[in-house]
């Protein structure tokens, strides 16, 4: 993927409720900027920004004044500012190679939570077999069952509430270990169960890893990657989830005639949780994080700013200490200190229900929570069913309907992939979600009168799947990543975790009740009616952050 920086005109603001009020008065920063031939839009543009001691604080006047020049003036300082120059000439240079493993161990988190998914649907077949499961208490109640099902889930809900109050104190690395030897744990305990109880153990112990992994990694991706590639990497990782999900529906079929083959098909994450930890282990710890402990006073401001470039450094494949490097700390420390007060140098634990942390959580909270609520978890709970319908013979084989639909899931995340550092979060979300309500709808009227088409259900079906993965699948968790200031940004995103676990357990235990209540053609109507509000809730509230860094998404749309 290609990408280019060139000057535009000023980008059409979009209001809502949650935008900012008119900007104070604030000092300046004069930029230095080196300009290309401006006839040819693709030449380079290249800028240093300093702070000028020369020009009166607080001074209403624009720095730069001249009509026919196609940029704008940013202060580095203050409230919200318009950018000196265009997003895109503040991308900076990096190669993919250096990018790859920093996304890739993070991302495994990702892989064994769908793998966890796609596992245990197999997994429940295998012990409650009393030829293969090979132990004496298969005979499972439905509570039990549910139990060792929504174990992870739990656990997940748990890790997310325990994170709350020490992800700034253990950091985006060393929670990504954690969470890699709790899925360990949580992976060997659950493959060497001699009982129920041992078993639900080792499903809340990879839970916790779960709701750790589903932390930390959006987290370490989004604050060590390139800006002008962050939506790639962090819907990337909604792919591995997808894979995962794959892996476990493969696995679960190779061993789902073998005795015992529920523990292969827990215990095959093990070497896979291994290889994020030494992976984590052999990672820098995020550079803003190292500024963020250096700000709030934890340690020598000068150790870990020194930390910060040698991270940084290590991250971009650039020789230890490099000059590129140490500018671009010192750029963010500027942005970092503007945030801070020298008085106020630590949240406190409520903040991120106060000011901008507050207009960040009702957008990330309320796309994880419309994410959950159309539906996603009880949606594909039909597929087998219409596909059936339809007279497609895979139907009659769950494991292998479960692998084509996933399949489908894998291409249309791939697409979101490609295009969301291209057309946007915006766009992507509103089409997206358009596209969920319309098959909801069809889905409710194929149950209510079109019963005679089983095709409109199947596209219906396959609508809903490539509309999510294309909008709510990815785009959210990418939203959730950047959105938060990094003074409550741990804080911010593990709520939004727990609102993610917490919506999708309340979904899937409502789901049966509303279904022998409402009947699916009505369940259908009343998720394609959220979908509906989801889809105002996108168009009002949600902006677009399309090639700002997180300090520009903090002091632009936050502030």
């Amino acid at each position: 993927m290609a990408y280019s920086a060139i000057t535009s005109p000023p980008p059409l603001r979009f209001h809502s409720p949650f935008h900012h009020q008119p900007p104070k008065p604030r000092p300046h920063s004069l930029v230095f900027c080196s300009f290309g031939d401006q006839k040819n839009p693709t030449s380079k543009t290249s800028c240093l920004f300093k702070p000028n001691k020369n020009i009166p604080f607080f001074s209403h006047q624009p720095l730069l004044s001249a009509s026919k020049m196609r940029f704008n003036v940013q202060y580095s300082a203050g409230e919200e500012a318009e950018p000196l120059v265009t997003d895109a000439t503040n991308q900076e240079d990096f190669s993919w190679s250096s990018v790859i493993l920093p996304f890739f161990f993070p991302a495994l988190g990702g892989l064994l939570f769908g793998y966890d998914i796609g596992a245990t649907s197999g997994a429940t077949l295998s012990l409650q077999s009393a030829e293969l499961s090979g132990i004496s208490w298969f005979n499972l109640s439905a509570v039990q069952l549910g139990l060792v099902v929504s174990g992870s889930l739990y656990g997940a809900l748990l890790g997310s509430l325990l994170v709350y109050p020490i992800a700034d104190f253990l950091g985006r690395r060393r929670e990504l270990i954690a969470a890699a030897l709790l899925y360990v744990f949580g992976g060997l305990v659950t493959g060497f169960a001699p009982g129920l109880n041992v078993l639900l153990l080792g499903r809340l112990l990879y839970g916790l890893g779960i709701g750790l992994a589903m932390h930390g990694a959006p987290l370490y991706i989004a604050e060590t990657c390139p800006s002008q590639i962050r939506g790639t990497l962090i819907s990337l990782k909604e792919l591995f989830i997808v894979l995962g999900i794959l892996m476990g529906f493969l696995v679960g079929s190779i061993q789902i005639n073998a005795v015992g083959g529920w523990r292969y098909m827990y215990g095959f994450g093990v070497p896979i949780s291994l290889l994020m930890g030494l992976g984590m282990w052999s990672l820098p710890p995020s550079p803003r994080w190292l500024l963020l402990r250096a700000v709030q006073g934890k340690g020598s401001f000068q150790e870990y700013k020194e930390k910060a470039i040698s991270a940084l450094s290590k991250l971009r494949g650039r020789p230890p200490g490099d000059k590129v490097s140490e500018k671009q700390i010192e750029e963010s420390l500027v942005s970092l200190k503007s945030a801070y007060k020298e008085d106020e140098t630590e949240g406190s634990f409520l903040e991120v229900f106060q000011g901008p942390s507050l207009k960040a959580f009702v957008i990330g909270g309320g796309l994880v929570l419309f994410q959950q609520i159309t539906g996603q978890p009880s949606v594909l709970y039909y597929a087998g069913p219409i596909l059936q319908s339809a007279g497609f013979s895979a139907a009659a084989d769950a494991t292998r309907v479960s692998v084509v639909i996933g399949l489908f899931k894998l291409a249309m995340t791939w697409i979101a992939v490609l295009k969301v550092d291209d057309l946007g979060r915006r766009p992507l979300l509103i089409g997206g979600v358009s596209g969920i309500a319309l098959s909801l709808f069809l889905l409710s009227a194929y149950y209510k009168f079109l019963g005679y088409f089983p095709l409109v259900a199947v596209a219906a079906l396959l609508l809903y799947v490539g509309c999510y993965q294309i909008s709510f699948g990815p785009i959210s968790w990418l939203m959730v990543s950047e959105i938060f200031p990094l003074r409550t940004r741990g804080r911010g995103i593990s709520l939004a975790v727990l609102t993610n676990f917490g919506s999708n357990a309340i979904v899937t235990f409502a789901f049966s009740p509303l279904k022998e209540l409402l009947g699916a053609e009505n369940l259908f109507l009343l998720f394609g009616a959220i979908a509906l509000v989801s889809l105002l809730f996108v168009v009002v509230i949600v902006p677009e952050t399309k090639g700002l860094s997180l300090e520009e998404i903090e002091s632009k749309i936050l502030k």
